[in-house]
């Protein structure tokens, strides 16, 4: 099981992943410490280096990015290499993503709502088209929570309104 793999089923609360498509990576910089991925490059390292390598190779600070990102919602594929992008419905073919952050936070029964069902993975993702949105989940239960595919809102949202 590689690192993704291993951070994907809750192992590694420590890490955070980083997902660089194609064309965002200098040679130089991170190139030689990725994971490459059909659209990109894949990262795994421990939090505090994973939050300097973020802004090495995008030149946003981490936690202001999820800040911000926090703002809107959209789906982020489950494998960290890709997401869909809210404002996709003006034009679909603009809407590469371009970035990911993300980290998990293991299960806390004293939270409640979703950390009390499991470890739940926190993914923030950057759009070409400049919209920045967020996604977050229950390891084990991702169909059942977050933002699903072609959706804008989370199931647990959704839920709450009806």
């Amino acid at each position: 099981m590689d690192k993704r793999e291993s951070f994907l089923r809750g192992n590694r609360h420590d890490d955070v992943v980083l997902f660089l498509s194609d064309g965002t990576l200098d040679a130089d910089t991170l190139s030689r410490l990725t994971t490459p991925v059909e659209n990109g490059d894949v990262l795994v390292i421990n939090g505090e280096d994973g939050r300097q390598a973020f802004e090495a190779a995008t030149g946003i600070e981490a936690m202001s990015f999820a800040q911000t990102a926090m703002e809107t919602r959209g789906h982020i594929a489950r494998d960290l290499t890709g997401g869909e992008c809210p404002e996709r419905g003006v034009d679909p073919s603009t809407h590469e993503t371009e970035f990911i952050f993300a980290f998990s936070e293991p299960q806390n029964s004293a939270v409640g709502g979703l950390y009390e069902r499991g470890d739940v993975v926190h993914a923030y993702a950057h759009c070409a088209c400049g919209c920045n949105y967020a996604d977050k989940w229950v390891i084990g239960s991702e169909t059942e929570t977050g933002v699903q595919p072609g959706e804008d809102a989370s199931l647990e949202e959704t839920t709450k309104e009806s």
